[in-house]
């Protein structure tokens, strides 16, 4: 029996299997609204077999953006927009996440094929606010919150996540990572605040536990929420997998159901060692001392090696991204190498044998 292929059960959700897609962004949006290839793109990974397809980083602000054209879940419109995308996926017997994020100093920048650095406000973008004016790298300095506007960012996630739910989502993802807004917050790389959102790491890490609690209050008990932590800066003085332990736990407490594991994105040049499966050993600390559900994700791309971080108990589930572009119907063909059934469209059903 495949353990990478064994159901999952999360709150009120059970999951078909443990090969999910992480989010991925697309940068294919206008004014935040997804359109035919975010149908096509996602739509591919749910005929393909993933027990769980996640959005690309969706936006609770305009400014939350990371490029102008960013996909966004901020208005009713956009909410719309994406419930015929929702539609698709459970027509395929797969549930669907949505991963709502600010990116805080990191906004308003090229999309990855127009270049890179700030897009200026003439060309359609905008002054990124930032948990305090330290520029990334070559980025324009962002402008700081205030404490006010800070307070009100929990009820912006919350706002955002009662939409995808009406949009038809499932599951909520919190981007807590990559350098992005809340990550921004939390490492004390990027925080030099001295309100109560600041210094030590009560403080630093104080906006994440509340956008937690806000967005439990308002889903309740019965859907899953996950969180996707940086767990390391890979940088001296930085934010650690020790820390990301303890706010695992707190995010625990405050309804969180899995850590999604990742890491760096909050300085320029991270001194990362990479390699296959380089995050794994990360998402399994955090799944053994906190005790929290974990998925791991980064470099893996082969169907014994995502059964092997199952079986060995290093995390709950995968999510794969490059593997799923250069293979979007991974997931059948990991089936059929690990033994498993696996759920195939009816229209793809012919081709079940591998004949």
């Amino acid at each position: 029996m495949s353990r990478l292929f064994e159901p999952l059960s999360i709150r009120d959700l059970t999951v078909s299997n443990r090969a999910w897609v992480s989010p991925m962004c697309q940068y294919s949006s206008t004014d935040g609204l997804p359109n035919d290839w975010h149908l096509m793109h996602l739509g591919q990974f749910a005929a393909g077999g993933a027990g769980l397809v996640m959005t690309e980083a969706s936006a609770v602000t305009p400014e939350g953006r990371i490029s102008p054209q960013d996909a966004g879940i901020w208005n009713d419109e956009q909410a719309a927009a994406w419930r015929r995308i929702t539609t698709f996926i459970h027509h395929q017997g797969t549930y669907a996440g949505m991963q709502l994020a600010h990116a805080g100093r990191k906004a308003s920048t090229r999309r990855p094929w127009d270049g890179s650095g700030t897009v200026p406000e003439e060309e359609g973008g905008w002054r990124a606010v930032g948990a305090d004016d330290q520029p990334f790298g070559e980025y324009a300095p962002a402008r700081p919150f205030s404490e006010a506007e800070v307070a009100q960012l929990p009820g912006q996630f919350a706002a955002a996540a009662r939409r995808a739910v009406n949009a038809g989502f499932d599951v909520v993802e919190l981007h807590f990572a990559h350098g992005y807004l809340v990550h921004q917050f939390y490492s004390p790389l990027s925080n030099s605040r001295t309100d109560r959102y600041g210094g030590d790491f009560e403080g630093r890490t104080r906006l994440a536990l509340e956008i937690a609690e806000a967005v439990r209050e308002e889903l309740g008990e019965g859907r899953p929420i996950f969180a996707r932590l940086s767990a390391t800066d890979w940088e001296d003085g930085g934010w650690t997998i020790e820390d990301s332990v303890r706010l695992a736990r707190l995010l625990d407490e405050r309804g969180i159901d899995l850590i999604d594991t990742s890491s760096g994105g909050n300085t320029p040049a991270p001194n990362i060692p990479i390699g296959p499966g380089y995050q794994v050993p990360l998402a399994e600390r955090i799944r053994t001392d906190a005790k929290i559900a974990t998925g791991a994700v980064g470099m893996i791309t082969d169907p014994e090696q995502a059964e092997e971080i199952i079986a060995s108990g290093a995390a709950d589930a995968v999510f794969l991204a490059r593997a799923l572009l250069r293979d979007p119907h991974w997931p059948l063909r990991a089936a059929n190498a690990l033994g498993a059934d696996a759920r195939w469209a009816d229209q793809y059903a012919r081709a079940k044998s591998w004949r």
